[in-house]
C-alpha cells in the first residue's frame, strides 16, 4: 500500500500545477497509508518536474521520516497533526493559490454567495489563526477551525490554503474549488456587494450535492 500511495500522491501533485495552484516548489499533497499509522508527502524544495513516486517520503503520525531519500515537506508537522486528530481525514493539501491566499492575507472568510460554494463547502470558507511554520501550530489551527465545520478548506491567516478530504483526491478537489470560488467572489465584490444565500437554501444545496449529485451505484 505504501508504493500505491506514493504513486497516488505523486500523480496528484501534477493537478496542483495543472490548475495553477502552486509556484516554484511551494505547496504539497499528502495521503494517509491505508491500514497504517503512516502518510506519504512531497519532499521539501523539490521541483514538481522532478517528482516521482520514489521521491515521495513516508512519515509516521509524529511527522518523523520513516522511508525516503529526501527530507519531508516543511509542512509535514501540520499534516501529521491533522492525521493524529482527525482520523476521518485521509488526505491533506496545502497551496498558496493567489485568490484564496489574498483572502487569507486580509483575514477574511469567503462568504457563501455562490451555489457552488454551498455545494462543496456547505457555507463560508473559514479563516484560521496566524501560525508559524515548522511546529504543531498550523495543524492545531486547521483542526480547531475545521472541527464541526462543513468546509474541507481553511484559509490560514497571512499564509494560504489547507484542505482535507476522505481521500487525497478529495482534498485536491477542495483546493481547486477553493481557489475558483475565491476568485469569483473577489470579482463579484469589484462589481458591488454579493448577495448572500439564505441558510436553508445552503443546507438544501449541500445535501443534494453530497448525497444525490453525480453517478450513484444501483447495487
Amino acid at each position: 500500500m505504501i508504493q500505491e500511495t506514493r504513486e497516488t500522491v505523486c500523480r496528484l501533485h501534477a493537478e496542483l500545477v495543472r490548475y495553477n495552484l502552486v509556484a516554484w516548489t511551494a505547496g504539497n499533497v499528502s495521503a494517509r497509508v491505508p491500514g497504517e499509522d503512516l502518510f506519504v508527502i512531497k519532499p521539501s524544495g523539490v521541483s514538481y518536474d522532478e517528482l516521482t513516486p520514489e521521491a515521495m517520503v513516508v512519515c509516521d503520525l509524529s511527522g518523523e521520516l520513516v522511508e525516503g531519500s529526501y527530507a519531508p515537506s516543511s509542512d509535514t508537522a501540520a499534516h501529521a497533526y491533522v492525521y493524529r486528530h482527525m482520523p476521518e481525514v485521509n488526505g491533506v493539501v496545502h497551496t498558496h493559490s493567489t485568490y484564496a491566499s489574498a483572502w487569507a492575507a486580509r483575514g477574511e472568510a469567503v462568504p457563501c454567495v455562490l451555489t457552488a460554494m454551498a455545494d462543496e463547502f456547505g457555507g463560508e470558507i473559514p479563516v484560521g489563526p496566524f501560525a508559524l511554520i515548522g511546529g504543531d501550530d498550523i495543524g492545531k489551527g486547521i483542526v480547531e477551525t475545521l472541527t464541526g465545520h462543513r468546509s474541507p478548506a481553511v484559509l490560514m491567516r497571512n499564509h494560504g490554503v489547507f484542505t482535507i478530504g476522505d481521500s487525497a483526491k478529495a482534498a485536491v478537489k477542495a483546493a481547486v474549488m477553493c481557489e475558483d470560488v475565491a476568485r469569483t467572489v473577489h470579482v463579484a465584490r469589484q462589481l458591488g456587494e454579493p448577495i448572500p444565500i439564505e441558510q436553508h437554501h445552503i443546507d438544501h444545496l449541500y445535501d443534494r450535492y453530497q448525497n444525490v449529485y453525480g453517478q450513484r451505484s444501483h447495487l
